[in-house]
């Protein structure tokens, strides 16, 4: 194994390509997978707001909103334990099924996860659209989990596999677009839904999560597998076949034999699960647990869950605050456009700095506003002024996590694995993600009820350590062959010393005492 000063000094390869229209549109139809988490982050909150659905699954929670004779702290409103498994048993279905998607991926390929991931969720949102009790009503949530998991754990692989490196980033963060966009429409639709009149909207709400499964169905049915995945399975003609049409060019010998290198490499690893524990990958193992884990602890999932009771609880009517949320929504979907266009320009760590300090600056201001108003006890009011400026300083957060900590969160721990590694290394980040999503989920109304305000300076304390910890311990990636990935761990001042030589693809250049670059 190499040492600790031992540094790449070789250029990455640029190993050239069109842009095509034939990569384009395939990343596109695969980035919809990313439809049906965004659009269950933003139903659930909408919904678990709405009377009918409260008054009907969880009584207690419509009694504490209504009894004008229980002097209820404003924070502990919503505190149910039923109310938040119901939120959050979707995330825990997820994590298990990441496991299962990962063999699914690599035997099968990335496509194959992505249909069935559809399908099983299509499944969860036909019986939570028909739900009679909290048990079909859970049930309906558990397979809307697995869905998520196959698909959060193979499209962002898909993506990184199929783009060219220069463009590696925009269209991996399509995948967040759709999520972003899958949130968007539940908030409108959570709006609409509210105003049927018989106590049945929140029925169409969670049944119309069928049509994003549709859609993704239908999309991967229809994708192309990527060279990678061709390859991993031996099917070397056809992945060739595949390189050049999405390349848009018949000389792809170079890349191609990188993707022959890094397949045999992968052959040879019949144990990834067990091999991915090894200090030679403990770099992106590092990154593919610490990225997720800190991307919930944010907070921004406290806002997606429950924007509409948040907002009640800042004292907006039932309309006013599915509007709200609607509009947090609308933030998100072009702040995650500003990320697809700067991205490739000015880098990961870049934007992942950037948007931390917006966030924390937020929480921070959101924090104080609440802690004067409300108080300790949770007695206050808050001033419509007041109210207002809390929405703006949440569309502020919400804009900053969109465009660095969402969509980075997904590119980087798909795009630094090698492929010996990266199904597994994928299911590490989603069920990570998925782990700490369902921790949130599950404690975030009991924290809100208990920590008050302090909840906001509770998750900006871990937004600071965050942005330190990817300032140094984050090498750049942007415009780096997705195969060639381990030059720029090479490199690092840290993880450089975790790299053995013959890890650095064709191992075609020099290896010297020198300085690196983060």
């Amino acid at each position: 194994m190499a040492g600790g000063g031992h540094v790449v000094t070789g250029e990455v390869k640029d190993f050239g390509g069109k842009v095509t229209l034939f990569v384009i549109v395939t990343c596109l139809i695969a980035a919809t997978g990313g439809l049906i988490f965004g659009y269950d982050l933003g139903i659930s909150g909408g919904v678990t707001s709405m009377d009918p659905f409260l008054e009907k699954f969880f009584p207690s929670v419509y009694r504490r909103m209504h009894d004008k004779s229980l002097k209820e702290n404003q924070y502990c409103k919503f505190d149910s334990e039923l109310l938040t498994s119901f939120t959050s048993c979707l995330y825990l279905a997820a994590l298990v099924a990441s496991f299962f998607a990962s063999a699914t991926t690599r035997v099968f390929g990335r496509k194959i996860s992505m249909l069935v991931g559809g399908i099983v969720f299509l499944i969860g949102a036909i019986i939570n659209g028909v739900a009679v009790n909290i048990f079909m009503l859970i049930i309906g949530r558990i397979l809307l989990g697995v869905g998520v998991g196959y698909a959060n754990q193979s499209v962002p692989v898909y993506l990184s596999e199929m783009a060219p490196a220069r463009l590696r980033g925009a269209l991996n963060i399509a995948f967040q677009f759709a999520i972003t966009i899958g949130i968007l429409i539940a908030n409108f639709v959570n709006f609409g839904t509210n105003k049927i009149k018989g106590g049945y909207g929140w029925r169409v709400s969670v049944a119309l999560a069928a049509v994003p499964a549709i859609i993704m169905t239908i999309g991967s049915f229809y994708l192309p597998d990527t060279p990678n995945s061709l390859l991993e399975r031996g099917h070397k003609d056809k992945a060739k076949i595949m390189l050049q049409k999405i390349r848009g060019m018949d000389d792809v010998e170079e890349e191609f034999q990188d993707l022959i290198d890094a397949s045999e490499t992968s052959k040879q690893v019949k144990h990834p699960w067990k091999n991915i524990v090894q200090p030679r990958y403990r770099p992106q193992l590092v990154m593919a647990i610490a990225i997720p884990f800190f991307q919930q602890l944010t907070g921004i999932n406290v806002i997606m869950f429950y924007a509409p009771v948040l907002f009640k609880t800042l004292g907006y009517g039932d309309e006013a605050s599915l509007m709200s949320a609607a509009v947090t929504g609308l933030v998100n979907v072009f702040a995650t456009i500003v990320s697809v266009f700067t991205v490739d320009k000015y880098g990961r760590k870049f934007l992942f700095r950037a948007g931390g300090i917006q966030m924390l600056i937020c929480q921070i201001l959101i924090g104080l506003i609440i802690g004067v108003k409300f108080g300790v006890a949770g007695t206050g009011s808050m001033p419509k002024n007041y109210a207002n400026f809390v929405l703006i300083l949440i569309c502020l957060y919400v804009a900053g996590f969109a465009w660095s900590w969402g969509p980075l969160g997904w590119l980087v721990p798909s795009e630094i694995f090698p492929l010996e590694i990266r199904s597994a290394g994928q299911s590490i980040n989603v069920s990570v993600n998925m782990l700490f999503t369902f921790i949130i989920g599950q404690l975030f109304l009991a924290m809100l009820c208990h920590m008050k305000f302090g909840l906001f300076f509770f998750f900006g304390g871990f937004v600071v350590i965050m942005t330190i910890f990817i300032h140094f311990l984050l090498p750049e990636t942007k415009n780096i062959p997705i195969e060639e990935m381990n030059k720029v761990w090479k490199q690092h001042w840290f993880w450089g010393k975790y790299i053995p030589d013959e890890a650095v693809i064709g191992n075609d250049v020099q290896l010297s005492k020198g300085k690196a670059f983060a």
